[in-house]
């Protein structure tokens, strides 16, 4: 049975390009490189770069990465005054900025969690909404 989500890796062009991004402006904590990857982590989550060629994606798929509410507005300030480019503007539930990596990899910054999307479904529900 599965238990959790164990690890997410990225293909990454540029390694020491990719590590001073997020280690250095997103924050996350790096414990090896080689030399053709490394390993990081947020909490609980292990990040695998990978040197490889990045495809680019034109849909929805993306990564969201957990932020305490009080640090929210300082975070963002921060990713604009590094100059991270957003993707998206966000219009659903929580408080969220949607960035991109060096490489087009397309990453979500959240307030929230899943019981909170819930409880917002409750009153605004999604069209054609089903509770399994």
């Amino acid at each position: 049975m599965i238990t959790g989500l164990n690890h997410i890796t990225l293909a990454v062009s540029d390694l020491e390009r990719s590590l001073h991004f997020y280690i250095q402006v997103m924050g996350l904590k790096g414990h090896v490189k080689w030399d053709k990857g490394a390993y990081l982590s947020a909490g609980d989550l292990w990040l695998c770069l990978s040197c490889d060629a990045p495809c680019p994606k034109n849909d929805y798929t993306h990564v969201a990465l957990d932020i305490a509410a009080p640090d929210f507005d300082d975070y963002c300030k921060h990713l604009k005054d590094a100059g991270v480019p957003q993707w998206k503007v966000n219009k659903s539930e929580g408080r969220s900025v949607y960035i991109l990596d060096p490489d087009g990899h397309k990453l979500e910054v959240h307030v929230g969690g899943l019981e909170s999307r819930l409880g917002a479904l409750k009153s605004k529900p999604y069209s054609r909404l089903v509770w399994l």
